[in-house]
């Protein structure tokens, strides 16, 4: 029974897709699927069913899963000591704002939430727009698999100097670098949306169709269904998602400004690009600003 040595924990909407599709070639990973969902949702499953996933790794490659969902439970983090203690860690951090907008979009999408723009959505669902925890939460993870065991990357770093981004990973995992020059399949718009469901409860039964085909390991299905635009048929096609407006932006640079200090402590990176407000809003598809090392990092 062969298990994950490297799991990419997140959180959501950090590039895990990007990061999936630029690996695959030359590691092993889930048979045709990213994310096998075990760690977040269907543990009940047993560790059988999940090790099921690897059973054509060849044994010749380090074993890699992108699970971006896990890096905000304690449980999964638990099960992943328990079963893979000697894991590795890929953890990609993210403007707060940023990813809270991007997951917001998300939950729309597969139907968790209403038409609500994102302002009422934050106050309708507080634990929602409470915030990304990202200090609290990464160091868990540190005391948990050792922080040599962990890389932190940073998601501006993904879109500004991908290349570089991506070297860092491999170095990590333990494989070749990869040239990125060859790969026009890695493109800047992995997984952005830039409109709304047409209908939720449309887009909601097909999110459950999904999971269901997930959970069954139908991921060739769920593929070709993908491939022939059915999810998009009931994802899609509603509304354009607005930029958030400068105020918005400032309101929510102020409210994580906190957490982000907190960051900026624990891995003794200089985040200064991510509390000052934007004018225009940066788009999802366009380059970030860099960030700067400390000088003690």
């Amino acid at each position: 029974m062969r298990l994950p040595d490297v799991i990419g924990i997140g959180p959501p909407r950090t590039g895990s897709t990007w990061l999936y599709n630029a690996l695959r070639d030359s590691v092993d990973m889930p048979a045709n699927v990213k994310d096998t969902h075990f760690f977040e949702r269907l543990e009940h499953k047993g560790i059988d069913w999940y090790a099921s996933h690897f059973r054509h790794a060849t044994g010749d490659r380090p074993i890699v899963e992108i699970c971006p969902a896990i890096f905000f439970r304690p449980q999964s983090r638990e099960q992943i000591k328990l079963h893979i203690p000697k894991c590795k860690v890929i953890a990609t951090m993210r403007d707060p704002v940023d990813r809270i907008y991007s997951v917001y979009k998300l939950l729309r999408r597969f139907g968790w939430i209403g038409s609500g723009t994102l302002d009422q959505t934050i106050e309708a669902s507080p634990h929602f727009g409470g915030g990304n925890r990202y200090a609290p939460l990464l160091e868990s993870w540190f005391d948990a698999f050792g922080r040599e065991n962990v890389l932190v990357t940073i998601y501006d770093e993904l879109r500004a100097e991908p290349q570089q981004y991506l070297n860092r990973v491999c170095d990590f995992i333990g494989v070749e670098r990869l040239a990125l020059s060859p790969r026009p399949d890695l493109g800047n718009d992995v997984n952005s949306f830039a409109r709304a469901p047409k209908h939720r409860r449309h887009a909601r039964r097909a999110t459950k169709v999904i999971n269901w085909l997930n959970s069954h390991q139908a991921h060739r299905v769920r593929t070709m269904l993908e491939r022939a635009g059915v999810w998009e048929f009931f994802q899609g096609r509603g509304e354009l998602y607005p930029r958030l407006t400068p105020e918005q932006d400032e309101r929510l640079r102020e409210r994580y400004l906190p957490e982000v200090e907190a960051l900026e402590k624990l891995i003794a990176i200089d985040l200064s690009a991510w509390k000052k407000p934007r004018a225009p809003r940066v788009l999802e598809n366009s380059s970030p600003r860099p960030l700067q090392r400390l000088a003690n990092g």
